[in-house]
């Protein structure tokens, strides 16, 4: 089977890229490279650089005819869709958009959508939130990741195309950019090696549900054969702090170093866990890497990056 993934040389899709040439598919990689890194790309795979609303991608299709589509491809900042809402409508609407209608005409068996959790119900009435929740995003990402769940129902009841949607938590472990603007795990372990006081915005009592990114990958893989026409939650349905993150990172790098307290951010939703009992059913998936193992990886793999091993 001939895989296509979208944003493969992203953190999440390039883990998920490994696992599928490991696990012997054929996989399809496109990147425009605007947040991803050539070096995350699998040599094993066919890499095009390319934006997803670029016209060029229906000669991709016509080219690689994929079996399957693994959609991560993504304007992924939430601060950036505050203040240009307009581009996030461009990258995840038009261009989730491009890539179903080629999908649709080149008879794709099944797409698996990235979307999340963490942003399109809003500031929570009950923890951990099911997909029962009501929908209520506080950020236009949050709108637009939405958005392309409903296009996917459309496309799934018009055109026949096949559908897992996984809306994810916060999401962390190596290949996160510790330099972007998401990810906290990256950006404080980062600071902290290089002996600087990383900043949290708020008090940090914040919480997100933190899942490792191996749990994500293996989510995925079994979304290939499962899961049709669902959306679920992926998630350990406990809350986490960034004091929490913050604390955990101090002891694995042994450091004093206290962080900057700073104003918290427009679009940021104080708490959020998230209730995967659907995915255990649907997919047979949980999580398996607790937190401690997971900042344990993370840390290690930033370690061995800065003293330039592989």
């Amino acid at each position: 089977m001939k895989i296509l993934v979208t944003g493969g040389a992203g953190f999440i899709a390039s883990n998920i890229a490994d696992r599928l040439i490991a696990e012997g598919y054929e996989v399809v990689i496109v990147d425009d490279l605007s947040t991803g890194f050539r070096e995350n790309i699998n040599p094993a795979a066919t890499f095009y650089q390319l934006d997803i609303r670029d016209p060029g991608l229906a000669e991709v299709f016509e080219k690689e005819r994929p079996d399957l589509v693994d959609h991560h491809a993504a304007q992924i900042d939430v601060r950036k869709s505050v203040t240009d809402p307009v581009f996030d409508a461009q990258v995840n609407v038009l261009g989730s958009l491009n890539l179903l209608q080629l999908c649709a005409k080149h008879d794709i068996k099944k797409v698996i959508y990235a979307s999340t959790g963490g942003a399109v119900y809003g500031e929570p009435e009950s923890l951990p939130a099911d997909e029962s929740h009501s929908i209520h995003p506080l950020c236009p990402y949050g709108i637009t990741k939405h958005t392309v769940e409903h296009y996917l129902y459309l496309y799934r009841h018009n055109h026949g195309l096949n559908y897992t949607i996984l809306r994810y938590p916060n999401v962390y472990g190596p290949r996160q950019d510790p330099l972007g603007e998401a990810g906290v795990v990256a950006i404080f372990t980062e600071a902290l090696f290089a002996g600087k006081r990383p900043t949290i915005y708020g008090d940090g009592t914040h919480t997100r549900d933190y899942v490792f990114v191996g749990d994500i990958v293996e989510a995925n893989l079994l979304a290939i054969k499962r899961g049709d026409g669902q959306i679920m939650n992926l998630g350990w349905g406990r809350e986490i702090s960034v004091n929490q993150i913050f604390a955990a990172l101090k002891k694995h790098l042994a450091t004093e170093i206290e962080p900057i307290y700073t104003q918290e951010r427009l679009g940021e939703i104080h708490r959020i866990c998230l209730d995967s009992a659907k995915a255990q059913k649907e997919l047979g998936w949980k999580p398996q890497v607790n937190l401690d193992e997971g900042i344990q990886r993370t840390v290690e793999y930033y370690r061995r990056r800065r003293s330039g091993a592989s």
